[in-house]
């Protein structure tokens, strides 16, 4: 892995000015595990080493989430010193409008835009949609995302994965954090569903469902230990391949 760039990224992001924003929240990740490969790319499971900057911040009128994975699969084949990235942004109806928009459950309305880019594959997908935040105990934060998936892949003809016919999806994330015996922990992560599409070879690109919750250990205010268990049906739209694997986790907050 190129462990200069990464570092000098993440200490980029990690001293952004916190006077932009009313809230700023940058960490770094460290996981390890086994993955699994989809069948079209020779199948099996391979070690990865997976290297993450993550970011959330709030401003005046809403907020953004973004990532960067750096993955290092230990097999030359298959995300090899590969990235991944998505950014969103949500604009709070509530507090651009200065009325509430609560009704049960619901707490506030948000429209959003998101975007997704994958390095080596050449995806690209942009994701406007609408947010409603939900207000259930004992939770930091849970909210439900109804997104459109439009295809900006780079296709077949730029030697990239093919491009798609449009789809939508469904995201819920949110953190759950509690306390046993004095010591803090939490639960954090989402769930998403994605409908089927077609490629532009004919292929059915399966729907799938990918949940990546973890739970965290916060030994101190900047260093939490803990587990990410990743489950993906379907994966990459792929029916031959579903994926079940536990990862260790290493985060360090800013």
């Amino acid at each position: 892995m190129r462990l200069p760039l990464l570092l000098t990224l993440f200490l980029g992001f990690g001293t952004l000015p916190a006077h932009a924003f009313e809230w700023s929240h940058t960490e770094f990740h460290f996981q390890y595990g086994d993955l699994r490969i989809p069948s079209w790319a020779g199948g099996g499971d391979a070690e990865h080493y997976v290297y993450t900057i993550q970011h959330a911040s709030g401003w005046q009128y809403g907020d953004h989430y973004f990532f960067i994975d750096f993955m290092d699969a230990q097999d030359v084949e298959f995300q090899d010193l590969d990235i991944w990235g998505e950014w969103y942004t949500n604009l709070s109806l509530g507090k651009y409008t200065g009325r509430e928009f609560r009704y049960g459950l619901i707490k506030d309305v948000g429209l959003m835009m998101g975007f997704n880019w994958g390095k080596k594959s050449g995806i690209k997908k942009y994701l406007p949609g609408i947010r409603f935040a939900l207000d259930l105990p004992g939770f930091q934060f849970i909210n439900v995302d109804f997104m459109a998936v439009l295809d900006g892949n780079d296709g077949l003809r730029r030697g990239r994965s093919p491009a798609e016919t449009h789809g939508y999806m469904l995201n819920v994330n949110f953190i759950r954090p509690f306390t046993i015996a004095g010591q803090q922990f939490s639960i954090e992560g989402y769930v998403e569903y994605i409908g089927p599409r077609r490629n532009e070879l004919d292929h059915t690109v399966k729907h799938w469902i990918l949940t990546q919750p973890q739970f965290r250990w916060h030994v101190t205010d900047y260093l939490a230990l803990g587990i990410e268990w990743q489950f993906w049906l379907n994966k990459f739209g792929d029916a031959a391949t579903d994926e079940s694997v536990v990862q260790s986790l290493i985060v360090w907050k800013f």
